[in-house]
């Protein structure tokens, strides 16, 4: 019952100081909804990214030379350099000997190409992908118009296009590009089909490129790049099934290594990516952006709590003669204690529900300036809303510990 009674007079002593509560609130809002602010645009930024990192199915994964991106010395890029490539016959001895896979597929990339279409022209930066009919599905980018690659377009060579969302509508704003011609880098390609729309907010171009059979590829631009380097050749690998992911790892990476003449005490020259691995890298790479985030929003609330101890201190003094009424009338120390320690407690709560909203609403604006979905971490809510308690309770200990030491008498003859 004295709980409930603490609380009642503990918003009495708010409301009775409303502007010293505001002010003293400001440092709190301040501190939370810088927390909040950041923690959402870092959670807009990492959701979008993620998503969009995800391009692989759950059950795929992708064998190259390269490794995942991220932090690394430059002795490790160096190592990583010279690795040897992986080839398509790489890939197809994954298809033959693994059991645990039912779809392999190579892929070649190229970059700064041009596509035309009578008197309309991309600029000279698309990507062209020599790619197998395996691509779309384990990239998870699939035909909207028309049809994919096939088997025989692969093997004959033949010179058919499927283009990216962004490259048909440019080539056709107005038109079908089916059965069209069109010509990359000048040579003629028939289109086959338009890959879906898949918009990117962080400047991925995943409508911006060209997938033509990897045979004609190899035909058209070699196995080695413009400044010399040999071409590595990117292997998709989808597994039977989301249980049998990790079994299919394991069997491609013997094979792999089978392939590729490593002895048993030598580490693998080859990368194994998957849609978790590829996240958790990402997620690591962050983990120092968000921990200096947190920690200069806990520096804020900490020197908001230090301004709120202040103003307790000082409401004490002011209320000296009220704690010695209180006292005198049969008031233990445990009321007078928590009474201050409510006090303390609400006024950052109130606080911090304000940061909170101020903090969601700083936080979403990265959402009106660019592609990223609003996104409201709610999680967030809670962890600020729990900081704003422990810091009422740290900070307000002491005044609230001071006020319930006060001699009665001393505090009665308070002036």
């Amino acid at each position: 019952m004295f709980v409930l009674e603490a609380l009642r007079m503990a918003l009495s002593a708010l409301k009775a100081h409303k502007m010293r509560s505001f002010l003293t609130m400001i440092g709190i809002i301040a501190g939370v909804a810088s927390i909040i602010a950041v923690m959402t645009g870092i959670s807009i930024v990492q959701t979008s990214i993620e998503k969009e990192i995800s391009v692989l199915g759950t059950q795929t994964f992708q064998v190259q030379k390269q490794a995942a991106a991220g932090a690394m010395s430059e002795e490790e890029f160096r190592k990583i350099q010279a690795r040897r490539p992986t080839t398509t016959e790489h890939a197809d001895a994954i298809r033959k000997k693994v059991k645990s896979v039912d779809l392999v597929g190579p892929e070649l990339w190229g970059y700064t190409h041009v596509a035309s279409f009578r008197d309309r022209k991309t600029n000279p930066d698309l990507m062209i992908c020599g790619g197998t009919p395996e691509y779309t599905t384990n990239n998870t980018h699939y035909v909207q118009l028309g049809r994919n690659l096939s088997h025989e377009d692969v093997s004959v060579g033949r010179r058919v296009v499927l283009l990216g969302h962004g490259v048909a509508q440019e080539l056709f704003p107005w038109s079908d590009p089916l059965q069209k011609t069109i010509k990359i880098d000048g040579r003629k390609f028939q289109v086959i089909g338009v890959l879906e729309d898949k918009s990117s907010a962080i400047g991925g171009r995943f409508n911006q490129y060209l997938i033509i059979p990897i045979t004609h590829f190899k035909k058209i631009y070699g196995t080695r790049r413009p400044n010399g380097e040999e071409r590595s050749v990117n292997i998709t690998v989808r597994a039977k099934t989301p249980e049998l992911l990790q079994k299919a790892i394991d069997e491609t990476r013997t094979v792999m290594r089978m392939e590729r003449g490593l002895k048993p005490h030598e580490e693998d020259d080859f990368t194994i990516f998957t849609n978790d691995s590829n996240i958790r890298t990402f997620n690591q790479t962050t983990a120092g952006i968000k921990a200096g985030s947190f920690a200069i929003g806990i520096v804020a609330l900490i020197v908001a709590g230090i301004g709120i101890m202040n103003i307790m201190l000082v409401s004490v003094t002011e209320r000296t003669k009220e704690i010695g009424i209180r006292k005198a009338l049969g008031a233990r120390r445990r009321n007078i204690m928590l009474q201050f320690l409510m006090e303390a407690i609400i006024l950052c709560n109130i606080g911090g529900i304000i940061g909170v909203a101020v903090g969601f609403g700083l936080g979403n604006i990265i959402s009106l300036v660019t592609d990223f979905s609003a996104h409201v971490p709610m999680e967030w809510t809670i962890v600020g809303l729990a900081f704003c308690t422990a810091v009422g309770l740290t900070f307000g200990f002491w005044p609230a510990m001071r006020a319930a030491k006060l001699n009665p008498i001393d505090a009665l003859h308070y002036e």
